[in-house]
This record gives structure tokens, C-alpha cells and sequence, in this order.
């Protein structure tokens, strides 16, 4: 309970102070992860809509892939992209290893699975009950997907928290890909495991709730511009 205590102490005064290296962090940890989410969404939607709407050999396959791949390991993830990235690796001409963008790449790689599983679940039963409509009235399959987008608005929103939350939770990849450096690479679940290796409980802890109200704060943002969109 002391622990409990002193992080919200901790917590409070972290926030109200405007201490700077912690913004830094959720500065970056927002940036990394709304990225991560928004490149996830993008390449993960159309994929779905493809898999929801499309007739070719494997698609059920390729459906199945998908939803397996919602497991896929981080720490995994996180050495397939190092050796990716390292200098030499295929990618390694980029210097993107131990960089915010080599951390965006793991993390995209580690939701897109969610965006196209979620996604082809949320898009399904608005395509069968809307499709044939759109045929009639003349619309190709891309403005058919895109009808179909708009009115699936709401579970697409949550489609899309759900990527963030996968990124911005992530700490196995990015401590392998990014490495952690203090002012550089290091996002709160990284600084979360590392007060926690120091044996800072109470500074652990804190984190984390500020972690927590962080995602909060996005979710409902999101939220409420799609309500009020």
C-alpha cells in the first residue's frame, strides 16, 4: 500500500511539475505508436475490405493467417526487424535501427494482423447486407468499400484503438529495436521496465498510471471525433 501511495504521489507530481524528460517520453511514445497505428490501418483496411469482398484461390487461407497472426511474439518481431535494420541486413542501408522509425516499423508490423482480422469482422456483415444495393446502383468496388467504410464508421474506430493500444503497450520489440536510449528511444513501457529492473517500485508505478490515463485520453479522443463526425 505504501508502494501504491507513493506512486500516486509520484504520479501527481511527475504530471503537475511538467517534469521535461517525461513529456519527452510521452511525446515520443504518442508519436511512435499513433504512427504505428495509423500505418497499421492503412495497409491493414483494404486488406480486410479484399479479404470481405474478394473471390480468389486462398482467401479463406489468408483470413486464417491473419487471425493466427494476432499472436505473434513481440520479442520476435522485434529481432526479425533488427537483423532487418542491422548493418548487415537488407534494410540496414536505411539507419533506422535504434531510431523512433525502426520502432514504428515493429510496431506496425505487430498490429496490422489486428487491423485486418478486426477489421474484416467489422466490415462483413455491412458488405452482405449492403452490397448488392451498391451493384445496383452503379458503384465500382472501390466506392462499393468505401460506402461500406463509412457506414462500419464506429467498430472501425475501436478497430483502430485497438492497433494503438497493441503499439503503445508494446515493450519486447522496441527494447530490442530501439534499445531504450534515454532521450532518443525510450517510450514509457521501456522506462516502465527499466524503473522496474532498478528496483524503483514506486517510480514504476507511476509510470504507469500515467500510461494508463495517456491511453484513456486517446481512446476517448478518438471517440468523440467519431461521434462527432
Amino acid at each position: 500500500m505504501n508502494d501504491v501511495a507513493e506512486a500516486a504521489r509520484l504520479a501527481m507530481g511527475l504530471l503537475a511539475g511538467g517534469d521535461a524528460e517525461l513529456w519527452r517520453i510521452v511525446v515520443l511514445s504518442l508519436r511512435v505508436s499513433g504512427t504505428a497505428a495509423a500505418l497499421a490501418f492503412l495497409i491493414g483496411l483494404p486488406l480486410a475490405a479484399l479479404l470481405v469482398g474478394g473471390r480468389f484461390a486462398g482467401r479463406k487461407l489468408l483470413l486464417l493467417l491473419a487471425n493466427a497472426s494476432l499472436g505473434l511474439p513481440p520479442v520476435v518481431v522485434g529481432l526479425a526487424c533488427y537483423l532487418l535494420l542491422s548493418r548487415s541486413g537488407p534494410l540496414g542501408a536505411l539507419g533506422w535501427l535504434f531510431t523512433p522509425t525502426g520502432m514504428v516499423l515493429a510496431q506496425s508490423i505487430l498490429a496490422i494482423p489486428i487491423v485486418i482480422a478486426l477489421a474484416a469482422r467489422a466490415l462483413a456483415p455491412f458488405w452482405a447486407e449492403h452490397r448488392d444495393a451498391l451493384a445496383i446502383d452503379g458503384a465500382n468496388p472501390a466506392q462499393a468499400f468505401w460506402q461500406v467504410a463509412r457506414m462500419a464508421r464506429p467498430p472501425l474506430a475501436t478497430v483502430f484503438l485497438a492497433a494503438f493500444g497493441r503499439a503503445i503497450a508494446e515493450v519486447g520489440a522496441i527494447l530490442v529495436v530501439g534499445g531504450n536510449i534515454r532521450g532518443e528511444t525510450r517510450t514509457m513501457t521501456t522506462a516502465i521496465a527499466l524503473e522496474t529492473q532498478k528496483g524503483d517500485l514506486p517510480m514504476a508505478l507511476a509510470l504507469g498510471a500515467v500510461l494508463l490515463l495517456l491511453c484513456l485520453g486517446v481512446s476517448m479522443a478518438v471517440l468523440l471525433l467519431d461521434r462527432r463526425a
